[in-house]
């Protein structure tokens, strides 16, 4: 099993990020996928999570209006479009993967939105 993101980096203020999750090892197209992120210092909290079929996705507060879930099952990937960006969105960005009991974790992308 494997979640590789990918698409973090340096960004200023106001840009925009599209951060990918490409999927293997397990029937994708079942699980609900989150995106989480954690800066230093913070717990990691939930950002975004899309339902297995795309048709119902949930943000946080601080996130809605700025940053969209999406996936495509054919190609296994999950994604998570960041526009807006703060600095206060600086944080490693990590997709997770979840059905009943089992979920999968990735190894994680550093966003850093700074000037």
């Amino acid at each position: 099993v494997q979640l590789v993101e990918s698409g973090g980096g340096l960004v200023q203020p106001g840009g925009s990020l599209r951060l990918s999750c490409a999927a293997s090892g397990f029937t994708f197209s079942r699980y609900i996928m989150n995106w989480y992120r954690q800066a230093p210092g913070k717990e990691r909290e939930l950002v975004a999570a899309i339902t297995n079929t795309g048709s119902t996705t949930n943000y946080a507060d601080s996130v809605k209006g700025r940053f969209t879930i999406s996936r495509d099952n054919a190609k296994n990937t999950a994604y998570l479009q960041m526009n807006s960006l703060k600095p206060e969105d600086t944080a490693v960005y990590y997709c997770h993967a979840k059905l009943y009991a089992a979920n999968y974790w990735g190894q994680g992308t550093q966003v850093t939105v700074s000037s």
